[in-house]
């Protein structure tokens, strides 16, 4: 009886607590939404799909039943978590497209869907389709040699060219990046590399009037290197022209959002519209007394919203801060409060039922994550009345605002380190007092000098203002370099579990979208997600998919590397799901506690009282059969990328090509005796996809 008499007891507090935060009910659609679809990413296959949508349905038949606020809470999370999952699982296959079965080299012709310029690394990226191949998929991404592109390729031109081609990589050890799963999405089912100079069977249909491309190429000439490869992602979204080392510098500085065209740049583009019609119009005052101009000047913000889009390429995460932009603008007109955490759920869902997959991607998370973190720190009422604008002198008014900036600064840090060591396995540290500089100094110098100077070109009266665009450009760099060098200036984590990444994400949201007191329940998610990332030990033993690369944890802790000549690429994807920095991998040959010949390496490492032995091959020649088994009986793990002969027997695991087939790359935790494995158990449609067999003569000029 006692039971029975909680039970409504209960459920009253249920509802009196729904009652106090209903305005904040709709902020949780998208997170219902967006639940769904991360079942769907992280369930196996089409029985569990199908398991997920009747338990999220059975959800919804229960608050059917159930009385009040919480039952209809019930009946709309049950419908939105399936939605969500329905919205992905159509989207993966209806964009399905056939995959390159092998890697080959072909002869086609293609028309030009996409061009982008690489400049810093002398290199035109081309998307296309391919003309009348069945043997190819239809859609393709080829890198090509500067020197060796047509000058006016652009979309629409039909060109010839041969290729080495070959299926999109998977991650080339767990926890890597999987493009793979980002070309699915995007329809492309072979990528390489041009092997002699494009040949233009037909200009494009607007020959010369590509005005990304033009505006690009304008901006780089005014302003050569990095300079300019900023000042050129800043107008049109192009940042092939940025050098490495200083995209670098902005990554570890915590400023790479600035490339990137999302929300900054289309606020500040919206905004500048907007104040110079509004000024504009204002100047007459038939129309100040006639005509509502600041509903005006909404619409021509939103024009300049649209062309900025349209401009800088159209990708997914402009789209989304466009619309957001539009949001806004359309709230101003009616009225309503310009920026709120509503107007940033209601984009969030908009992206969503647009771009599904766009869930998955580091992109959607840290931006929509940044403004909700913004937007929640101001609208609560005590940072409110502590910022709020007031009569004080200019030096109250000065450090208040930079107190706002800080404070700002700090929460969007620490809300984008999950997110950053999660995709990435590093976070700048120093990101918070970077942006405080870099912020204002992109949005009132940078962007409204940049602008003048364009806009002066057209007289050729340009050249002071692209002086001062140089000088403004030249001091962001410093404050990159400067928060990118300071000591300590990166926080490196090995592969974070996806379990613990999904209790910090729920702890946050818990925290930020709540306004009662039961917020402060978020801090138990967080702090656990937080824990559990930090005490889950990093890899000790990384093998790429091809067996031709390991990176072995020593017992000093550090890495080395079997082959010291590995590419940059797999040096960074080594470094960072072992959490060091690239520069920090040694070679395995220089290592006392290491033997290495030309053809194979021993290594011997104590780890939490067990010795452990490797052997790794390192060259196409054959060892002495009696020698490699010897070896191998000896050894806890062997790895090599070729076929090891049957008589190899480690103590524990063999990786040759035979088992990485199978696996893909593997990582390896000796203290738990863990193996996680590129390949798992998912059926996903990029993991199994329809593919294209290009003919066996292509096959043949692939080994030449």
């Amino acid at each position: 009886m006692g039971a029975g008499r909680g039970f409504p007891k209960g459920r009253h507090a249920i509802e009196r607590w729904l009652e106090a935060e209903r305005g904040q009910l709709p902020l949780w659609l998208p997170v219902a939404f967006g639940a769904g679809i991360t079942a769907w990413f992280v369930l196996d296959d089409a029985r569990q799909w199908i398991g997920f949508l009747v338990a999220a349905l059975g959800v919804a038949a229960v608050g059917v039943v159930v009385p009040g606020r919480s039952g209809r809470a019930l009946l709309v999370l049950g419908l939105l978590l399936a939605a969500g999952c329905g919205a992905i699982w159509w989207r993966a296959e209806s964009g399905s497209a056939p995959v390159l079965a092998r890697p080959a080299i072909m002869t086609f012709e293609a028309e030009v869907l996409r061009v982008d310029s690489l400049s810093a690394r002398g290199l035109v990226r081309l998307v296309l389709a391919p003309v009348a191949r069945t043997d190819l998929p239809p859609r393709v991404r080829v890198n090509v040699d500067m020197g060796a592109a047509p000058a006016d390729i652009g979309v629409g031109a039909r060109v010839a060219l041969r290729a080495r081609l070959l299926p999109p990589p998977g991650p080339s050890v767990p926890g890597a990046y999987d493009f793979r799963r980002v070309a699915w999405f995007d329809g492309i089912g072979a990528t390489g590399k041009a092997l002699d100079p494009v040949t233009l069977r037909r200009p494009p249909p607007n020959a010369g009037q590509d005005l990304r491309a033009a505006l690009s190429a304008h901006i780089e000439a005014k302003l050569p290197g990095s300079a300019g490869g900023i000042a050129s992602a800043l107008a049109t979204g192009d940042e092939g022209a940025i050098a490495e080392e200083d995209s670098e510098a902005m990554r570890r500085a915590g400023l790479a959002h600035l490339l990137s065209v999302s929300g900054l740049h289309v606020t500040a583009v919206t905004g500048a519209a907007m104040l110079v019609v509004l000024r504009l119009l204002a100047l007459s005052s038939w129309l100040a007394l006639r005509v509502r101009l600041p509903l005006v000047a909404a619409g021509a913000g939103a024009l300049a919203a649209i062309g900025y889009t349209w401009l800088t390429g159209g990708q997914v995460p402009t789209i989304r801060s466009c619309a957001a932009a539009l949001l806004v603008l359309v709230a101003l007109s009616l009225g309503r409060e310009a920026l709120t955490l509503r107007l940033v759920a209601a984009g969030a869902m908009v992206v969503l039922l647009l771009w599904p997959e766009s869930l998955a991607g580091p992109s959607f998370q840290l931006s929509f994550t940044a403004v909700a973190a913004i937007v929640a720190l101001h609208e609560s009422p005590r940072m409110h009345r502590w910022f709020e604008a007031r009569e004080e002198g200019l030096a109250r008014r000065i450090a208040r605002e930079a107190g706002s900036l800080l404070l700002t600064g700090i929460l969007v840090e620490l809300a984008l380190m999950p997110i950053g060591l999660f995709h990435f396995h590093k976070g700048g540290v120093y990101g918070a007092v970077a942006n405080i500089a870099a912020i204002p100094l992109t949005t009132f110098v940078v962007m409204p000098l940049e602008a003048l100077a364009l806009v002066a070109d057209l007289v050729g009266a340009g050249a002071p203002f692209w002086w001062l665009t140089g000088k403004a450009m030249a001091l962001l760099l410093w404050i990159a370099h400067a928060a990118a060098s300071a000591p300590g200036s990166v926080a490196a984590l090995p592969v974070m579990p996806a379990g613990a990444f999904a209790l910090m994400v729920l702890g946050g949201l818990w925290l930020g979208l709540w306004r009662t007191r039961i917020r402060m329940a978020g801090l138990v998610p967080l702090a656990a997600g937080a824990v559990w990332a930090l005490v889950t030990p990093g890899p000790d033993l990384l093998v790429t998919g091809d067996g031709r690369h390991v990176a072995l944890r020593m017992a000093d802790g550090s890495f080395a590397l079997l082959r010291d000549r590995a590419g940059d690429f797999t040096r960074q994807v080594l470094g960072e799901n072992g959490g060091v920095e690239p520069d920090a991998l040694a070679a395995l040959d220089d290592r006392p506690d290491a033997r290495c010949s030309a053809d194979l390496c021993l290594a011997e490492i104590d780890w939490h009282g067990r010795r452990w032995r490797v052997a790794a091959t390192r060259s196409a020649y054959p060892v002495v059969w009696q020698d490699l088994v010897a070896v191998c009986a000896a050894s806890d793990v062997v790895v090599s990328d070729r076929r090891l002969p049957r008589g190899c027997r480690p103590r524990w695991l063999r990786l040759d090509r035979t088992a990485l087939a199978q696996t893909g790359g593997v990582a390896i935790t000796f203290a738990r005796g863990t193996v996680r494995t590129v390949r798992g158990a998912g059926r996903h449609p990029w993991l199994d996809p329809p593919t294209v067999q290009p003919p066996s003569t292509a096959a043949k000029g692939d080994r030449r």
